[in-house]
């Protein structure tokens, strides 16, 4: 009888144990099916579904709060964007936005590297670029005006070659002391009229404005993005005549800045590290 206790007892463990393991394998399965990776590449593609910090072969795709849906893949040759409504379908009325369809924004995981990317459309809802990028880990936001369909700008991971080490975005930027930058020669100066969320914040650039035109129809564009680059705004000037920018922070954090302005004929892009300290 005392063996019969003991069998039954093991059998138990070993049951419960099972539908344990079960239980985790099903919820880790659901919560990949849940990233909807879709068009899987073979070759050298690599893309990394949204909230993921891991590379695998397909594409990645953002759109919590959006009826498009937007997915990045990458070879050594290409960036290629896809746009999708729920349905699977190819979203083609993009309105012109700032003299493109389509603007491209890619950072790295350590926010160092900054590239504002205007790809082709080649197809149906389909974007593609020369790919500019060294091997890494890169955030992506795609930002376009889609006729008569919401549209929230997501951060879209993805992964350029083979980086030989697990991607961890940087949350360790220290904010600026002085806020003047130097690019080839030109140098720029950032005033900030609040460091304070959920105010309004002008941001006033000093610069020669002698050689400064337009670019992309505005006198410069700032792009911000919190320290995990997940936060993102794309912002442009007040009025015509100046580059003066208002926006405003929704959190307290560090965030990173990049001033993009034209100057001589070529466009440079000023970075900063700025706080935003809480009420």
């Amino acid at each position: 009888m005392d063996k019969w206790i003991v069998a039954t007892l093991l059998y138990l463990t070993v049951l419960i144990g099972g539908f344990t393991f079960y239980e985790e394998f099903v919820s880790d399965d659901k919560q990949a099916a849940s990233a909807e990776a879709v068009h899987g590449g073979g070759g050298d593609n690599h893309a990394v579904a949204a909230g993921e910090s891991h590379g695998h072969q397909g594409e990645a795709k953002h759109g919590t709060h959006s009826e498009v849906n937007v997915f990045v893949q990458s070879d050594e040759k290409e960036l290629k964007i896809f746009l999708k409504d729920k349905a699977g379908n190819p979203v083609e009325q993009l309105e012109v936005n700032h003299e493109k369809r389509l603007h491209f924004i890619v950072v790295d995981e350590r926010l160092q590297q900054y590239h504002h990317l205007h790809p082709e459309q080649t197809g149906k809802g389909e974007f593609r670029i020369a790919n500019p990028l060294p091997a890494g880990f890169y955030k992506a936001f795609v930002d376009i005006k889609p006729t008569n369909m919401a549209y929230q700008v997501a951060p879209v991971p993805f992964v350029v070659g083979q980086p030989g080490h697990s991607a961890e975005y940087h949350a360790g930027l220290v904010p600026d002391e002085a806020f003047t930058r130097t690019v080839e020669g030109e140098s720029v100066s950032l005033q900030l009229s609040a460091f304070q969320p959920n105010v309004p914040v002008t941001l006033k650039f000093e610069l020669d404005q002698t050689n400064l035109t337009p670019y992309l129809g505005a006198m410069g564009h700032v792009v911000i993005l919190d320290e995990h680059a997940q936060t993102f705004l794309h912002v442009h000037p007040a009025n015509d005549q100046e580059p003066v920018f208002e926006t405003q922070f929704t959190q307290p954090g560090v965030y990173k800045i990049w001033a993009e302005f034209k100057q001589g004929g070529k466009v440079r892009a000023f970075p900063y590290v700025v706080e935003i300290k809480g009420e």
